[in-house]
């Protein structure tokens, strides 16, 4: 997770990030105490400001990242310039394709860009090689996480295959609501769903001639969630 952008922790903050970078990969070595030391002698603690790439399509993948703070969203843009979102890299997390691409030693499909003020864990791809070969838990740990966020991936694609839009559009409103979020645009909304804008508005309009929601500028209100959960769950009709 590196590119020209990356930013590294302000000299002021210098003390407290090594306290917190030590504590951080402390528990990640578990009870291997040369491990944890081999750790802090070779990873580094990186911050990302809100809208600056982690990585990009065609980079070459030079370090293993475990996230601390905030969340990263990875997407692929298409040769039309429309983007799909496959997943969210959060708090505690790794990132499958950055693993994918270390084992591969291929460079990276997509792109990823901090949706928030991110901090993570960098380690570089030698010591990262060289932990896999050499430290079971370490390897147990990292493939561990790789087989659970590919199967999320997957089961990201297959919803993104086969569930209808009106159903994932509905879905996505209702999370929204759940968490208290109005403030979206149709363009943003187009994104997480892997369609076109001109799709959404045309299923957002739908659902507002229905009563369950009123459309303003830049702002989605939910008036009537029960109903449209029943679009949800099963879609509608064209």
């Amino acid at each position: 997770m590196v590119s020209s952008d990356t930013g590294s922790i302000p000299a002021d903050a210098q003390s407290h990030g090594e306290n917190r970078l030590n504590k951080l990969l402390s528990a990640f070595a578990g009870q291997d105490e040369r491990f944890a030391a081999e750790l802090q002698q070779n990873a580094s603690l990186v911050r990302l400001e809100r809208g600056q790439f982690a990585f990009r399509s065609g980079d070459h993948c030079n370090a293993y990242f475990i996230l601390t703070e905030g969340s990263v969203r990875v997407q692929l843009l298409s040769a039309e310039g429309r983007e799909i979102t496959l997943y969210r890299v959060r708090a505690g997390g790794t990132c499958v394709l950055t693993t994918s691409c270390l084992l591969g030693r291929q460079d990276y499909p997509a792109e990823a860009i901090a949706e928030t003020d991110v901090e993570t864990i960098v380690i570089p791809s030698e010591f990262f090689q060289s932990a896999l070969d050499r430290i079971p838990a370490f390897r147990e740990q990292v493939f561990s996480g790789f087989s659970g966020r590919l199967t999320n991936m997957i089961d990201r694609i297959s919803e993104l295959a086969f569930t209808p839009i009106d159903a994932r559009l509905a879905n996505a409103l209702l999370d929204m609501h759940r968490a208290g979020e109005e403030r979206i645009t149709h363009q943003e909304l187009a994104v997480e769903l892997g369609t076109a804008r001109e799709v959404v508005s045309r299923h957002l309009k739908r659902f507002e001639s229905h009563g369950w929601l009123r459309l303003g500028r830049g702002r989605i209100s939910i008036i009537d969630a029960e109903g449209l959960a029943t679009a949800a769950d099963v879609g509608l009709c064209d």
